[in-house]
């Protein structure tokens, strides 16, 4: 599990592509490798994955083609920066929402807004995920647990930004028309799903 705060922007060193097999070696810092163990959980963009290898500081993730497909990752390449979160322990303080790194699909920035202390980002996603998608609720992007603030924009929703958020993630970075992973708040997608189920059964 995660808690949503990228804990750093980190650097890929290397993919090495295979078939249904992408190897990512990332570089990380001593505070980052405190205690990380091959087989440990990392957020790599939001993206659950396992360490396989540890190599002074560079450290290596394999992500297979269902990932692939169905993340950002599969468009990554060596000196591409990345959020990174190691997985939560027991007591830890949750900043942001509760994260399974399961990523949902990818949505699109299709606007950027800016102004003084002001940073709007829109996205488009597919439209079935919007039933989830709700004002004031959380939405996981590449990693970082967001509120999202408008859900009127016609085939998406948008975030606001403060200016540690840029900070300490990739998102001061992203231009228009890239993609950008989506885990949608789970206990919002049981909700709505039970709810939905109820009203099948009772009609």
């Amino acid at each position: 599990m995660y808690t949503g705060i990228v804990q750093r922007v980190v650097d890929i060193i290397a993919v090495d592509k295979k078939t249904g097999l992408n190897t990512f070696k990332i570089a990380f810092d001593n505070g980052l490798l405190n205690n990380l163990t091959i087989g440990a959980s990392v957020a790599v963009d939001g993206v659950c994955l396992t360490v396989t290898t540890i190599e002074n500081n560079q450290v290596s993730f394999d992500a297979m083609q269902e990932t692939l497909n169905k993340t950002t990752l599969g468009t990554l390449k060596a000196g591409d920066k990345v959020n990174v979160e190691r997985s939560a322990k027991q007591g830890d303080e949750i900043g942001g929402h509760l994260l399974s790194g399961h990523v949902e699909g990818t949505a699109k920035i299709v606007r950027i807004t800016e102004s003084e202390n002001n940073y709007v980002i829109d996205f488009s996603c597919p439209a079935a995920w919007m039933k989830y998608i709700l004002p004031k609720g959380f939405i996981a992007i590449n990693g970082a647990s967001l509120t999202i603030v408008n859900t009127e924009i016609t085939g998406g929703f948008s975030v606001h930004l403060i200016p540690e958020t840029l900070r300490a993630t990739t998102f001061g970075q992203k231009k228009l028309g890239d993609t950008v992973n989506i885990e949608i708040e789970c206990q919002t997608k049981v909700i709505v799903t039970t709810v939905e189920r109820y009203l099948q059964e009772h009609h």
